[in-house]
């Protein structure tokens, strides 16, 4: 219990920090002249390196333990807000915004925090607790925005990014809870040498295809973290109404995370993943041919909140069940560079396209056929358990 509450915790500062970078788009890109190219580019760098980092800060959790990890990826979040926060030029901010913080993501994110609780848990319970943790996430989302943008409203954009900074330090004594390194006997855990976990994934079909899948989620909720409150302004809408529907999104994913989660100890995961991810083309294609109001926009925040992070609980559980959850963290991170890659394509594509073409209906309309695409993928993925975990039980 001590796990899943610490955990939580910790994921809910990270990603609600995350999640209010969009906030800063506008006044950072306006203070400095810039096109949304740059800012966009950062926060993709962003993403791309906390995956790139993540299967290593993984197997050095998973090898080691956690609670060093997280508390040194927590000081590298406040340090990269900080630096964030005294951004000259688009080096620095990829520097600070983009490295630095994707360093503190990848030690102190969602990732490292599922193994720990995952290898804390019984097998029975572990979809139900993963979905817990990932319901953190959105109350982070759902809590640290709103405070992101009165920091912001009061003290302006680089002030508000040191705050946001010492609200991040929380991370630090929270890791000390954190052990991660629970023995091998413990629920279950089969011994095993992290070459021969890599090796057992890295043959399995159904490995590549949760890979390739968790790509469309990165694309799916970053361009919309990232870019849904621009989007929204500029139809016309309030910078309110934007801060409104990142809220409503962390809401309904609270609920959707632990609904998704609690449905995946008792239905396939794979169906529901492809269930989720063809919900989320339906959703994209209703949300581009409706006329854009407060009211659409508040619609779609609560759908695709709901379907949020339900995939996180389903993919992660999914890697559990498949190949046990000794090395879950660094099999994790290996599906979740894909997640971040998608995220890469999909934050960078957004301001890219926007800025080339004053808009952001080519990017929508790639969120459906995206959509779709995960949804056949997962239908062909084997659940069972590897030979290998079913004899290490007997």
């Amino acid at each position: 219990m001590v796990f899943l509450v610490c955990g939580s915790l910790v994921v809910l500062l990270a990603t609600g920090l995350r999640t209010s970078f969009g906030l800063f788009l506008k006044p950072m890109s306006t203070h400095f002249g810039w096109g949304r190219e740059v800012f966009a580019f950062a926060m993709a760098l962003q993403n791309l390196l906390w995956g790139a980092f993540q299967p290593f800060v993984g197997a050095v959790a998973d090898k080691w333990g956690s609670g060093r990890v997280v508390a040194s990826g927590g000081l590298a979040y406040a340090l990269g807000l900080y630096l964030m926060s005294e951004t000259s030029s688009p080096y620095t901010l990829l520097l600070s915004g983009g490295l630095t913080i994707a360093l503190g993501l990848s030690g102190a994110g969602m990732a490292v925090i599922l193994g720990i609780v995952g290898r804390a848990v019984r097998p029975e319970q572990r979809s139900w607790a993963l979905g817990m943790v990932t319901a953190a996430a959105s109350l982070g989302q759902l809590s640290v925005v709103p405070i992101g943008q009165v920091f912001l409203n009061h003290y302006g954009w680089s002030t508000a990014l040191k705050l946001l900074g010492l609200v991040g330090l929380a991370m630090v004594p929270l890791a000390g809870l954190l052990s991660g390194h629970e023995d091998e006997n413990t629920h279950g855990i089969r011994k095993q040498s992290l070459n021969d976990a890599l090796t057992e994934a890295r043959k399995h079909r159904g490995f590549c295809f949760l890979t390739a899948g968790f790509f469309v989620c990165g694309f799916h909720v970053t361009f919309i973290a990232v870019h849904l409150p621009a989007y929204i302004t500029d139809n016309g809408m309030t910078v309110g109404l934007g801060v409104m529907a990142l809220g409503v999104i962390g809401l309904f994913n609270v609920f959707g995370s632990i609904t998704w989660g609690v449905l995946g100890g008792r239905l396939s995961k794979k169906s529901l993943l492809s269930c989720l991810y063809l919900l989320r083309a339906v959703t994209f294609f209703i949300f581009i041919i409706v006329p854009v109001s407060a009211g659409s926009v508040l619609v779609f925040s609560a759908t695709i909140g709901f379907l949020w992070l339900g995939t996180v609980p389903l993919t992660s559980g999914l890697v559990a069940q498949i190949f046990g959850p000794r090395y879950m963290t660094m099999l994790f991170g290996i599906v979740f560079f894909s997640h971040q890659v998608g995220s890469f394509i999909g934050v960078w594509l957004g301001g890219f396209l926007f800025d080339a073409t004053g808009s952001y209906i080519i990017v929508w309309w790639l969120s459906v056929g995206l959509g779709l695409l995960a949804a056949g993928l997962h239908i062909p993925i084997n659940e069972e358990p590897v030979p290998s975990l079913v004899i290490g039980n007997q």
